[in-house]
């Protein structure tokens, strides 16, 4: 299966929300497995705020990482190796080889210093590259609309 219909496949909810939460840093892949970017998006959600699985599977970890706490849940029959997604600064609810359904609570978010405001950091990888989580999320398409807002000219009868 291709990784794009893979990703679209999978996804179903934002891990924390509704609504949707406010992207607050996006997605910057590093050049290298050493280089400077971002390896996932913070999203905004106060502390305290439930996280939950955006697909279902299995928390492959759930404890501290560098001071914070962390979350992974793997994705099984995603492909070799299996998708992994993290989720930090949080508490975990459940401990790793617990297997659960989307939509099921699986942390809290932490108060922590990797954002300006508090946030979840969410990252996505296959194996060790990072890839971005928001694939995840199915999101209704886009219609334009013409400049100014409206949905055409009006045109109303005896006006011409």
């Amino acid at each position: 299966m291709r990784l794009m219909t893979l990703l679209l496949t999978l996804g179903l909810l934002w891990p924390v929300g509704p609504p949707p939460p406010e992207i607050l840093r996006g997605w910057q892949p590093p050049a290298g497995p050493y280089g400077p970017g971002h390896r996932g998006v913070d999203l905004a959600a106060p502390p305290g705020s439930f996280v939950t699985a955006p697909a279902a599977g299995a928390v492959s970890f759930a404890g501290p990482v560098g001071g914070r706490g962390v979350l992974t849940l793997t994705f099984p029959g995603t492909g070799a190796p299996p998708l992994r997604t993290t989720f930090s600064p949080v508490t975990p609810l459940v401990r790793a080889g617990t297997r659960v359904a989307a939509g099921t609570p699986v942390a809290r978010v932490a108060p922590g210093t990797h954002c300006p405001e508090s946030c979840l950091h969410w990252g996505l990888l296959r194996g060790e590259t990072y890839l971005n989580p928001l694939l995840l999320i199915r999101r209704a398409s886009s219609r334009l609309l013409p400049v100014g807002g409206g949905l055409g000219p009006t045109v109303r009868p005896g006006s011409r």
